[in-house]
Order: structure tokens, then sequence, then C-alpha cells
């Protein structure tokens, strides 16, 4: 008898084995799923990678081996040498792929004895999400889990491929780089070498893969882990990793164009989908009027209408004062939904509060009245017009909010995606994509008093509204374009600016002078003086996307070894405490934080 771990090798993975290879001698290793006793005759799950196969220890075929199975436990490792046999009639298990056959054991090797697991390995645990990413090598081992991080390889290999055929160089940016203003806080990275200063790791290569299009790699691509110190949520991390992309000399339909490609081959590797590019289109501005929000969810309808010309002069004065003073009136009609109760409203309600609603008017139409307390004060002919607007019916229930424009589209666009949900509306097997484009250059931030870039600062702006940044720049609309699918943000990126001048006009509508532009990336600035090529690229979140494919509500689902909302690693307990000599090397003192 050959020691298995000597000269006899894996013959198959837990999933091969089929009717056709009954009398076959195989090897199989892997670790124990169930271990069951019948009589004397020991049934083990031998669980790998690809799958289960049932492995029998009979007394009658080796007495010695099957005395040894009686020390197998659940996850315990084995290798078994045996022979495929066929399984009686009554015995075959249709829901196994191998389900027709098993192994009668030999010979077995327990590689390695496992104690009692801190939770079952079964697809619906009911272990708490902290236990599962303490204990996330044997979560890792559930066929769901499993399933995600195989579906992520495929989803990479699929891009790694499009990308080669498309002429793209995969080329690896520095992760201890310079921090420079991208919107989110950096991680800071204390340097030894040079005490007092610090790298921060990238939230984005924006500027590295820019500096590639300037020096002529013409096509470059990665997938790369970037860094934010922000909140944390269920699609957020403070790690994530990007399909990042750059070209030149092209235009927003050629990089849209390569976009659609990418993702149509993703879902055809991970899923076997056949998407039908090119993919629909919205502008910035028809998004937030008809959706309320810039990644709008278009697998149903519930669209938002804008009634403020309907109320401006309705005896309703929260109504009318808005309009006034510069705000809108939008609503939208849950039809057929009138018969909701007061307690819903009331959450509602609520629910809109969280996104700074004062307040969430609704009308219910009856058949032969609105049931309503602010019906009253709208005339006839202002209701006949609501009524057109809004295509109400006996039965319906329609929804208000009035406030400035950013207030209302993102509370009653959230309160959209809200009644969606309880009323059923949304299918997990429909994936829906739009492109948003024509963004806002420029936001303005009220607390700080300035003028912020709406997505990077090296977004270029539409050739004819380049004369706008000095008088009006709010009016001013960029070069950018987001991917959405199914109400979440994928992808997005711009066309850059390439020319020193425009950059510097740009950057001081930011408030950004020469000098502190020098400073902080004059590194651009003087790659972009030696002959930079019109260039443009996009950025798709990986973890998000596989996220959908896998119909998960979490990206810590589709992460090997994620951190929770705290940005903590339960697996490794970190962030940890550095040793005072750590410390002393780097020239830091920890000082305890007051909190007043």
């Amino acid at each position: 008898m050959t020691d298995l771990l000597g000269k006899m090798k894996r013959t198959h993975f837990c999933s091969e084995l089929r009717a056709e290879d009954v009398d076959r001698e195989v090897i199989l290793m892997g670790w124990v799923q169930h271990r069951r006793d019948h009589g004397g005759v020991v049934f083990v799950d031998l669980r790998d990678r690809e799958g289960i196969t049932q492995v029998v220890f009979n007394p009658t075929i080796s007495p010695e081996v099957h005395e040894k199975a009686q020390e197998i436990r659940n996850e315990y490792v084995l290798g078994v040498r045996g022979k495929v046999a066929a399984r009686p009639a009554d015995m075959l298990n249709p829901n196994m792929d191998t389900g027709a056959i098993e192994i009668l054991v030999q010979e077995l090797k327990i590689f390695s004895r496992a104690k009692t697991p801190a939770f079952q390995i079964e697809d619906h645990v009911e272990a708490s999400e902290n236990i599962r990413l303490k204990y996330r090598h044997l979560d890792l081992r559930r066929t769901q889990l499993k399933n995600n991080i195989l579906a992520r390889h495929k989803a990479t290999m699929a891009v790694r491929n499009y990308l080669d055929n498309k002429g793209f160089i995969d080329i690896e940016t520095p992760f201890l780089t310079k921090s420079t203003p991208e919107g989110a806080r950096d991680y800071l990275v204390p340097s030894r070498v040079n005490q007092g200063q610090f790298y921060a790791l990238p939230q984005s290569p924006q500027l590295f893969k820019q500096m590639l299009m300037i020096a002529g790699f013409d096509r470059y691509y990665q997938i790369v882990k970037c860094f934010r110190d922000e909140d944390l949520r269920a699609d957020r991390q403070p790690e994530f990793t990007q399909i990042d992309m750059e070209l030149s000399f092209v235009d927003e339909d050629q990089i849209m164009e390569i976009a659609e490609g990418l993702i149509t081959g993703i879902f055809k590797n991970v899923l076997g989908l056949d998407l039908a590019p090119p993919f629909p289109r919205l502008t910035y501005d028809e998004a937030m009027e008809r959706f309320g929000l810039d990644r709008p969810d278009l697998r149903f309808g519930l669209e938002l209408c804008n009634v403020s010309d309907i109320v401006k002069d309705a005896n309703f004065k929260v109504f009318a004062s808005v309009v006034k003073n510069g705000g809108l009136v939008k609503a939208v009609n849950a039809k057929g939904c009138a018969s909701f109760t007061r307690r819903e409203i009331d959450e509602l309600t609520e629910f809109a509060a969280v996104y700074r609603a004062k307040g969430l008017a609704w009308i219910k139409i009856k058949e032969d009245q609105w049931q309503s307390p602010i019906a009253k004060f709208f005339t006839d002919d202002e209701k006949e017009a609501l009524r057109q607007r809004l295509d109400l019916e006996p039965g319906d229930i329609v929804f208000f909010v009035a406030d400035q424009p950013k207030i209302t589209n993102e509370a009653l666009g959230q309160l959209r995606n809200e009644l969606a949900r309880r009323l059923g509306l949304i299918s997990d097997d429909e994936f829906c994509f739009t492109w948003v484009t024509d963004f806002p250059l420029l936001d303005y931030d009220e607390n700080e008093k300035r003028y912020q870039a709406l997505h990077h600062p090296f977004t270029s702006p539409n050739e004819e509204d380049i004369d706008k940044l000095e008088t009006s720049p709010l009016e001013v609309k960029s070069r950018a374009y987001d991917l959405v699918l199914n109400g979440i943000e994928i992808g997005g990126g711009s066309i850059r600016i390439h020319d020193t001048q425009l950059q510097q006009k740009v950057l001081g509508c930011l408030g950004i002078d020469e000098a502190e532009a020098r400073e902080k990336f004059g590194f651009l600035l003087e790659a972009l003086e030696s002959g930079a090529p019109p260039h443009g690229g996009i950025a798709f979140g990986l973890d998000r996307l596989i996220m959908i494919l896998c119909k998960e509500d979490s990206i810590r689902n589709v992460i090997a070894f994620p951190k929770t909302q705290k940005a903590t690693c339960l697996l490794t307990e970190a962030p940890s405490e550095a040793g005072v000599a750590q410390l002393q090397e780097l020239a830091i003192r920890i000082s305890k934080v007051v909190e007043s």
C-alpha cells in the first residue's frame, strides 16, 4: 500500500466523478463535510474547492481502514484511495453532481485533525457576521462565499483577456505616494528614513495613469487596490479594488464603447448572460428630473414629477413659499397604494427625513374625494392639473417633497427606491444599465463657502462651457460619465484636462492658487507642459460589480478578507498598537485625544 503523502497524487477533484467512472481507482483529498455511521458502515461527504463526493468505509473492504475511520470528525482533512462504485438505486442523490457514485475506500490518510468549528460550515449559517469575520478561514469554506470568490476570479480573467485583446498594457503604479486632494481622507504612512514626513496610500491611480498617457503608453489598465479613510457602509471598504484604465487620443464615445465590451465580457464569463450594448444614456439633468438621483434604478417606474409650476400660487403656503424661494416641489405617484395605513405613511415620512426632508405631504385619491390634510388648499383647476400631470386615478397615493432642489431630489429619489422595495417592484434577476453624462463640473459647498469638483479636479469641462468658468461656474458641464447598474454606480470616468492653462483655470475655480497647485501636484502640471495627448479613462468598482453579479447585499461577501464597518479586521485584530521601538524609529509620540 502506497502512502498518500508519498508518490501517489490526487487524481480528481471532488466534483468530477460520474457513473462512467465506475471501477476506476482514484485518489481524492479534502475536508469532511459530514460523517455518518450506518450500521457499521461509515459514510463521509468529502469536500474540496470544486464540490463534494461521498466516500464509504466498509469493514468488508478494509477492516483496518474502517477502524481508522472511527476517528474522523467534521472538518478533518483527509486523503482517500479507492474505487468508484455506482450507488444503489435507492441511494441516488440528484441534488449532487456526484450523486450517482461513491468511493469505496481502500486507504485513508488523516492529514489534519480539526477542533470543533465556531459555526457549522453550511450555506445557511446562523452565526453573526462578526463571528464569521473573526473565523473568516472557516467562513470561506462555505459554498456561498467560495462561489463568490470564484466568480470574482472569472471576472478578473475576463477583464485581463478583453483588455489585452484591445491593446491595453498592465502597468503597476505606486502605493506609497503623495497626498493629493481627491475628495476623501488619505491613509497616511510615516517615513522612518525621512522623519516627520508621510506617504499617502492612493485613493486612485489618477495622476499616475495620466502621466502614463503623457509618457506615450496610449492604453493602460490595472486591477488595483485603492484606499480611502471614510465612513463605511455595506458597499464601502477602506481598501477596495478598481478596474482602472486610461486611453489616449479618444473621446467619450470610444471609451464608453470599450467599457461596454468589458462589462459584456464579464457578464458572459461569470453568468453566461448575453448583454446587448450599447447601453441607454441619460444626461445628469434628465436623471435628476425624472429620478432625483444621478444613479437611477431603471428596473421600475415610479418616476418623479416636478409640480412647482402648478402649486406656486396655491393656498398651501408651504409649497408656494418653497417655489418663491427658488426651491422645488416634486411628487411621486404610488399607483394603487391608497390602502397604505397611517403607520406606513409615518414610516415613509421618517424615511424621507433621513435625507433632510422637513416633511412628506400626501394625498390619497378616492372615487369621490381627495383624502389628505392638504387637499382643501387646492383649487379645482390645480387639482385637475395635478391629476393630469401625475396620472392620478382612484386608488393611488401621491407623495410630495418641497425644499431646495438638492434636498427635494435626494429625499424623493430615495423614497422612490424605498417604495419599490416595499411594493416588490425590484427583480434581482434583471440587470438595467444606463450611462449618466453631462455632469456639472463643479458643486458649491455651503459649509466651506467654495466650489468643489463634482468628480475630481482633472476632469475636462465641455469646450463650449469653458468661457463660463469665470462668469457662471455652476453652469459648466463636464465631460464626465458614470455607468449605473440597478441603481448602483459601478464605474465612472471622464475626459481629462490635457492643457496646462485650462488645468490652472479649473484649479483657480476651486480656490487653489498656482503656488498651492505646484505644491500639491506640481509633478502633474510639469508633465502636462511636456506635451500631453488628449486622454480620458474610466474605473470600475470591482467589489460592487461582483456584489451585484452574486446577488449579495454587502461587498464584504465578495472580498476574501474584508474589514468591518469600523474598519477593523476581526481575523488579524488590525489595526493594533505599535511597539515603543517602532514609534521611536518613526519619531512618533502617541497622545490621547480628549473628546470635547
